[in-house]
């Protein structure tokens, strides 16, 4: 995959030279011409001579031995060789740089002009015998006096079929190019928007739910663009590497039925076929052991197409009948996925019998197939697209006027738990969140300015006895009632504040110790008058004892006065209590 990443930017290129080539004037006198008579062969293989030339290229004595053959593919009466020689007379025609152009080649070959190597493909041993080095196409340079010269072809296949493959034309090496070129763009394009779609499919899979049917998709996508990429012939001039296009054309092909094999157990989950995880599971063996033995040397890759073709058209079959049979549960959307994987896989059969000599070769537009399962998917994110428009449209008016209600409502409850949050929900006065934030605010202010700040805390005297005795909702009664007293007692500027229980606490600034004590002496005078009633009774008075304390007079930070001044009501607390009490 990684490697198909990196070569994409060549399409570019090649994008480039077909421009080039389709704007460029004709580059030779002759058109090119196709190869397809005037063909001999002859099985086994050549002695070699002490010079290393072969003897069947100029034997007179062996001219009885060659056999006429419409293309050299598949002679008649293979009977197991491995060795094929083919022959032909070279015409003439005018070519300013004159290849011979070979479609493909089973597997591995050499060609001699007369008694000249000018090309060879794959290695020979010296039993003539080599190993599976891909199916590429092939150009093999011919010299300018090549006319009414015989080329011969030295063959070696252990594979079902034997000799050259699909089409030999003669022709100039600028036309050869523009005609790869000119046959390779669809795959590319298509190939392209399939990864694209894949990659797409997959992102979904992680982010949305129905995630089997969108991995299968994906993986389907992918491993027909791999396959498209890897056979298409312009692959060749990205990266020469054709036994590495061959592997990767060999695990997309592979993969295809992996892919429609989860996709389906998905789809007929409700049906329980276990028929359909079995398939999928067997081909999912076979992409991991095939290639894997491949390239561990056991095998050659090629000997791993027939027996899959066999296993594929098999499976297709069990795949498609549990699709008829179960067609009626499909819903349109998946009606559509299944006739572009039929239009695709029907093709994929007419190129398997192709590649097996059932049908006479030809070009199969696999291109055309992926073509049906972009445009397939294509039209269902286009409906799904307008659904979801709509939808959107229908929603957003009801959204609008939602959101206008809810941010009303919002904002009405923040302002309620803003309040609940420093407030004490039994006296109403401010809590000791409230407190340990606004000290810190008045400490700032204190230090900044250099003004004084008073705490004075304040605690009812035997509460705790009084709860006892009286119960704990006349206590609460008490506690209300005299929050509410310390409410208007203070300054507007001073801030009182529940610390818990019965203790309060009253920040003051810029109020002297004296000025504190003078006003909470005033207090304990009015709560001797106050008293406080609960149901049908009449409660107290009660006292109060008071601790001061007071920046910069006893401490040199104003957020250290709460401790002071605890320690100040301590010391009222143990004289006596009803008394106030300044830090010394």
């Amino acid at each position: 995959m990684r490697t198909l990443l990196r070569c994409l930017p060549g399409t570019l290129f090649l994008a480039l030279l077909m421009a080039i080539f389709a704007t460029s004037p004709a580059r030779a006198d002759t058109a090119p011409v196709s190869l397809d008579e005037g063909w001999e062969y002859r099985w086994g293989d050549s002695p070699f001579r002490a010079d290393g030339t072969p003897a069947w290229v100029d034997d007179p004595a062996s001219q009885g031995e060659w056999r006429p053959i419409a293309f050299p593919s598949n002679p008649p009466g293979r009977e197991g060789s491995k060795h094929a020689w083919f022959r032909i007379t070279l015409p003439e025609g005018e070519w300013r740089d004159p290849v011979l152009y070979i479609y493909s080649v089973d597997l591995i070959l050499q060609a001699w002009l007369e008694e000249k190597l000018i090309y060879q493909y794959g290695e020979f041993d010296d039993r003539g015998e080599g190993r599976f080095s891909g199916w590429p196409w092939h150009m093999i340079s011919l010299p300018e006096n090549f006319a009414g010269k015989t080329l011969h072809f030295r063959v070696f296949s252990d594979y079902t079929d034997i000799g050259l493959w699909g089409e030999v034309k003669l022709m100039d090496r600028l036309d050869l190019m523009e005609y790869i070129l000119e046959r390779s763009a669809g795959d590319l394009i298509i190939g392209a928007l399939l990864l694209l779609m894949a990659l797409l499919a997959f992102i979904f899979a992680l982010v949305q739910g129905n995630r089997r049917s969108f991995i299968g998709i994906g993986l389907f996508a992918m491993a027909a663009g791999i396959m498209l990429l890897a056979e298409t012939q312009a692959s060749q001039l990205l990266l020469d590497n054709p036994l590495l296009w061959d592997y990767l054309a060999a695990i997309g092909y592979y993969t295809l039925p992996v892919a429609m094999g989860l996709m389906l157990e998905h789809w007929f989950a409700a049906q329980r076929s276990t028929l359909l995880r079995r398939i999928w599971q067997l081909h999912l063996g076979y992409l991991v052991m095939a290639p894997g033995l491949a390239l561990a040397g056991v095998i050659d890759l090629s000997s791993t197409f027939p027996p899959f073709d066999a296993l594929l058209l098999v499976t297709l079959l069990a795949m498609f009948t549990t699709i008829i049979v179960h067609l009626g549960t499909l819903n349109i959307e998946q009606k559509l996925i299944i006739t572009s994987y039929g239009l695709f896989v029907f093709l994929l059969v007419i190129d398997m019998a192709v590649a097996h000599g059932l049908l006479s070769w030809r070009r199969v537009p696999l291109s055309g197939g992926a073509l049906a399962f972009v445009f397939a998917m294509v039209m269902i994110s286009l409906w799904h697209y307008r659904h979801t428009h709509r939808e959107l449209q229908r929603l957003n008016l009801s959204l609008e006027k939602q959101v206008t209600e809810r941010t009303r409502e919002l904002e009405q409850m923040v302002e309620t738990l803003q309040a609940y949050s420093y407030q004490d929900a039994l006296t109403g006065l401010h809590n000791r969140r409230y407190f340990d934030e606004l000290l810190e605010h008045q400490a700032a202010i204190a230090r900044r300015q250099g003004t004084p700040l008073t705490l004075a805390m304040i605690d009812i005297d035997h509460f705790k006895r009084f709860n006892d005795r009286e119960g704990h909702e006349a206590g609460d009664t008490v506690l209300v009632g005299v929050g509410r007293v310390l409410r208007h007692h203070f300054r507007d500027a001073d801030v009182v504040c529940r610390m818990g229980g019965e203790e309060f606490v009253v920040i003051m600034p810029g109020a002297t110790s004296a000025s504190a004590e003078a006003r909470l002496a005033q207090l304990l005078e009015v709560l001797s008058r106050t008293h406080f009633r609960h149901r049908d009774r009449v409660l107290g008075p009660l006292t109060v004892s008071c601790g001061i304390a007071t920046y910069p007079e006893h401490a040199g930070d104003p957020l250290t006065l709460i401790g002071l001044a605890d320690k100040a009501l301590y010391s009222a607390k143990h004289r006596g209590r009803a008394r106030i009490e300044t830090y010394a």
